[in-house]
């Protein structure tokens, strides 16, 4: 497991290009001359790390930039990253391509799991030299939408606040101030429109030419390849997102009824969905550090290496969760996998989704370290929805310690938090339509695309009422979701993990002991299998499995009405 190592003190070694060239030609030539499959597996491990280490270093860019969108030198380093990505991309298929050829590939295949190879013939169809470029000017575009977003000065009542710290007026209980947040926030978005639809109008273009150059019809065939989806497909999707349309949409719209009679308002608009009654939403009862020291307590007795593991994230300083001006935007987990450690990042702005953010992140560096214990780099990540079910699974499997958090409120919050875990779902159908829409159009224009989330959104939320709000209300409502810009197609991915995350809440109501016990031994797996067989050997429905999602949604329903 990690180092005693702190945050502080750790740097990544920069890396170059040309000795990164030479010590991939090594390897790739010692691969070739090995007389056994035994030395191929000596190789692997020295590739495994090297690889470790410009992972560590790229995942080190990014993060330093996300922290400081204006810092000169994680600017650099990660304009670095950007250029140097594709091109280590090139030499990682390279290299998985002289294992997949491999004279002794079935001993590989069990001694390292066939699993990988999968995922590396994936790799092989996915990439190409030929589209480097596009590569580099893509992750240009990311980190400008980024910069967009961390750049946000709204003002709101005579002082300005970025994106995050906004958040706490979207859940005032005073419906005035919600209505003129939001009047506010998407002012600031129309403001800066124009760039936002020529960044993803490039964006579209760019990928939709590299579908092309790889022989794919589009960039939904590529993008599957790239999410490594290897055991459902695109009419597997559809399905599911017909099943939400019809089992959830409707319980859902029940929610937003009830929630409007609570308010006591004749009309329930944009600005009111995010508040549940008239006291608002719940928020914690102490700040940032209040938190982490209730969260030390919350965790040490819940078991299964989940105090350890904080207490490691705490001590070591593997944390950055307060808001600030300049930072970037939303939660993520990163990873360094060199010294075996993940780093969480959250943008607190004393609201009740500091708690959720919280607990999500946890889950998916908490999976993360344990899946140190694989050697293979590929099997320490799952897929991303598989890494959503440990993330959203943890939001339920810490319920029964929001008093901690929440004091007398912790019931309204627990409340709260699976009301929204269900209206979530009709959301992440519908972002994962749109991207279908998109990519199956990619030379529509930016007001055609703002036509086609119009038509998801009274598709699969059609309580969706933006009164005043114009640029919403136009179909702008989208150029807010990170992932449409910066990861096509990873967004069913919640919704498919939330089907899942709502089957552990229910097994630990019913013996907790053997819900957090499943929940641990699936974190520690990995990604060494597919979405369906972790699903599987977790004893958890397929979300696409007939009934899974009436089954859920049923006791949600019994729960919340």
């Amino acid at each position: 497991m990690a180092t005693a190592l702190q945050f502080e003190t750790y740097a990544p070694q920069n890396p170059d290009m040309d000795t990164l060239r030479e010590t991939y030609d090594t390897l790739i030539s010692q691969l070739e001359q090995a007389e056994s499959a035994a030395k191929q597996l000596e190789i692997i491990s020295q590739w495994n790390t090297h690889s470790a280490k410009f992972q560590s270093w790229s995942s080190m860019a990014n993060l330093k930039f996300r922290q400081d969108t204006t810092d000169a030198d994680a600017l650099k380093a990660r304009e670095l990253s950007d250029e140097l990505s594709p091109q280590v991309q090139e030499q990682e298929v390279r290299i998985k391509r002289a294992i997949l050829s491999s004279p002794w590939r079935p001993e590989l295949e069990d001694a390292l799991g066939s699993h990988a190879f999968t995922i590396w013939e994936m790799d092989l169809t996915s990439y190409d030299p030929r589209i480097e470029e596009q590569e580099i000017e893509l992750n240009k575009l990311s980190a400008r939408y980024t910069e967009l977003r961390s750049e946000a000065k709204i003002e709101f009542d005579g002082k300005k606040y970025n994106i995050s710290q906004m958040g706490a007026f979207f859940t005032s209980a005073d419906r005035d101030v919600r209505h003129r947040a939001n009047k506010a926030r998407w002012e600031w978005v129309a403001s800066i429109s124009e760039e936002l639809d020529s960044i993803f109008d490039r964006m579209v273009a760019l990928r939709h030419e590299e579908a092309q150059l790889l022989g794919f019809e589009s960039y939904v065939e590529l993008g599957y390849q790239r999410m490594h989806r290897l055991d459902y497909d695109r009419h597997d999707v559809e399905t599911f997102r017909e099943e939400v349309r019809r089992v959830v949409v409707p319980i859902a719209q029940k929610l937003v009824q009830a929630q409007r009679e609570r308010l006591g308002i004749q009309d329930i608009k944009a600005w009111d969905l995010g508040v549940h009654d008239l006291n608002g939403n719940p928020t914690p009862d102490g700040d940032h550090d209040w938190m982490v020291e209730r969260a030390t307590e919350m965790f040490d007795d819940m078991g299964h290496q989940l105090g350890e593991f904080f207490r490691l994230m705490k001590d070591q300083n593997f944390m950055d969760l307060k808001a600030r001006d300049n930072k970037a935007g939303g939660g993520f987990c990163t990873g360094f996998p060199e010294i075996e450690m993940p780093f969480v990042f959250a943008n607190f702005n004393d609201t009740k989704h500091d708690v959720e953010v919280f607990t999500h992140e946890i889950g998916h560096a908490f999976q993360y370290w344990l899946s140190q214990r694989h050697e293979l780099l590929d099997y320490r990540w799952p897929t991303h929805e598989s890494a959503e079910i440990h993330s959203m699974s943890l939001e339920f499997l810490t319920w029964p310690y929001m008093e901690k958090f929440f004091g007398e409120d912790a019931e309204r919050f627990r409340t709260v938090h699976l009301s929204e875990g269900l209206m979530f779902l009709p959301y992440g159908v519908a972002v994962d339509h749109f991207q279908h829409m998109i990519y199956d159009n990619p030379t529509a224009t930016p007001a055609q695309r703002k036509e086609m989330w119009r038509e998801v959104e009274q598709m699969y939320m059609p309580w969706v009422d933006w009164g005043d709000l114009d640029y919403p209300a136009q179909g702008g409502r989208w150029q807010l979701q990170i992932h449409i810009y910066a990861m096509p197609f990873y967004y069913i991915d919640y919704t498919l993990a939330q089907a899942c995350a709502m089957q552990f809440w229910l097994r630990a109501e019913e013996d907790r002991d053997e819900a957090m016990e499943a929940y641990a031994d699936l974190c520690d797996l990995g990604g060494s299998a597919p979405f369906l067989a972790l699903v599987e050997s977790a004893n958890l429905a397929s979300p696409f499995e007939p009934g899974c999602l009436e089954g859920v949604a049923e006791r949600v329903r019994a729960q919340l009405f």
